[in-house]
């Protein structure tokens, strides 16, 4: 997989008091990622993070995201644009300290900030706003005002409602 927005920042610089990071994708930026998440376009992108050290390497981050993108309608096709502003936690943890098979497992793991790994000393806090940007998009887009055309909402036939007049039992 390509990463198209990359901005490393090395974990060993946070500490003391929590630091702030303001990111913003630039023009090619976003039409890399908007092709990449199957988006028309993505007009804004950007996310301050303010990081916090903890112990065992382990980054505490409070993320604000607005987007302003370019999706399809599910009903009409016709693109509009959605606004997306979100407040998130995440947790920058040392690859060597996160057991992703136990995590998947484990029900309790989906409790609390989503964990992200990090290796060598490095959190790219760009990929990490590209992949909250995918999650905090609607899956079933719709336009605002756009509705189902009646034959689709009123109430479907049985299929098999034919047959149980031939062979008894339920339909």
């Amino acid at each position: 997989m390509t990463i198209e927005f990359i901005k490393p920042i090395k974990a060993a610089h946070i500490h003391g008091q929590p630091q702030s990071f303001t990111l913003g994708a630039d023009e090619e930026t976003k039409a890399e990622l908007a092709e990449r998440f199957g988006l028309p376009g993505i007009a804004l992108l950007t996310g301050v993070f303010v990081l916090a050290h903890e112990r065992g390497g382990i980054i505490a981050a409070d993320l604000t995201m607005r987007a302003r993108v370019t999706q399809s309608c599910v009903i009409t096709l016709e693109p509009f644009e959605a606004e997306i502003a979100e407040q998130v936690q995440l947790r920058f943890v040392p690859a060597t300290k996160l057991d992703v098979e136990e995590e998947v497992l484990a029900p309790e793991s989906l409790e609390g900030p989503d964990e992200i790994p990090y290796e060598d000393g490095i959190i790219d806090l760009g990929e990490a706003l590209a992949e909250q940007l995918a999650l905090a998009l609607d899956p079933y887009p719709r336009k605002p005002g756009a509705e189902l055309p009646d034959e689709a909402t009123a109430t479907a036939v049985n299929p098999f409602a034919a047959l149980k007049g031939k062979f008894g039992g339920p339909a």
